[in-house]
């Protein structure tokens, strides 16, 4: 007699070994492609580049600035590193510029 319990571990194992192979497969092929996954996936991409520029004397005591490229505030930074650090296992943070204390 055949036991479901039986038919129902061998089918989790293939499908568990099948879809291990499938993702070292699209690893395995995605490297040898040349496609580089992008930094910014949603900010003025109808320009060739995103560039900002501040003067000094404009910024006051201190500045803030987005580097994950995932701030609603962009290119003003309002946190947002820290949901993608924890979803990615990244360590990006803000770059912050401020004036030195006498």
């Amino acid at each position: 007699m055949v036991s479901y319990s039986n038919i129902l571990a061998a089918a989790i194992g293939v499908t568990a070994g099948a879809t291990a192979a499938g993702i070292l497969l699209f690893q395995y092929l995605s490297k040898g492609s040349g496609v580089k996954p992008k930094v910014n996936l949603d900010l003025q991409k109808d320009n060739p580049k995103v560039v900002h520029a501040f003067d000094i004397e404009d910024l006051g005591d201190k500045a803030v600035y987005c580097r994950c490229w995932r701030s609603k505030k962009f290119p003003y930074c309002d946190g947002a590193h820290a949901k993608h650090n924890q979803e990615t296992g990244d360590n990006v943070g803000p770059l912050i510029i401020k004036r030195k204390e006498a």
